[in-house]
């Protein structure tokens, strides 16, 4: 018989997950309470939050919801990084982690309904943000688009420096 917390524990989570885009899991074996709290510190300015769950309440948590595939992988100590928000800046505050604190593992991902291998969730992390992009492409249009009016207003620079020329060689007559 399930007891009340641990069934408004499971109603949590699953209502937290239920508006998740990007959900990962890990393994935290052998990180310090301070580690730990780095890392949530981290993961929180990348808009992401992580909990340590249990397997089976967690199981029962993402079952029948769009993170259903990640239930098989729910072993061992695992901890659960969870965002509504772009999955490229949660991927880059993993990715930092780990590389200070190798005992993080990352097990699984799952970004916009698609299962991620740890190499796949790495390679995003390599990705430049939503953001970053968007600034790319600006810049790609903006210079083309400066030339285009820069060379469109050349005859009329031309034809303004030739009159101005002309004006001096008839005021000097």
């Amino acid at each position: 018989m399930p007891t009340q917390e641990k069934v408004d524990s499971v109603a949590t989570l699953k209502e937290r997950l239920g508006a998740a885009k990007t959900a990962v899991l890990t393994e935290y074996r052998g990180l310090s309470v301070r580690q730990m709290s780095e890392l949530r510190k981290q993961l929180k300015a990348a808009a992401a939050e992580y909990k340590v769950v249990k397997n089976r309440l967690a199981r029962l948590a993402v079952k029948g919801s769009p993170l259903d595939a990640l239930g098989a992988h729910l072993k061992g100590p695992t901890g659960l990084v969870y965002t509504k928000q772009d999955a490229v800046p949660v991927a880059k505050a993993l990715q930092a982690f780990v590389r200070t604190n190798p005992q993080l593992t990352i097990k699984l991902g799952m970004v916009d309904g698609k299962v991620l291998q740890p190499a796949e969730l790495k390679a995003l992390s390599e990705l430049p943000s939503k953001e970053q992009l968007r600034s790319q492409i600006v810049g790609a249009i903006q210079g083309p688009l400066s030339q285009l009016v820069s060379l469109l207003e050349a005859p009329q620079r031309e034809l303004v420096y030739v009159l101005e020329q002309r004006g001096k060689g008839a005021e000097s007559a």
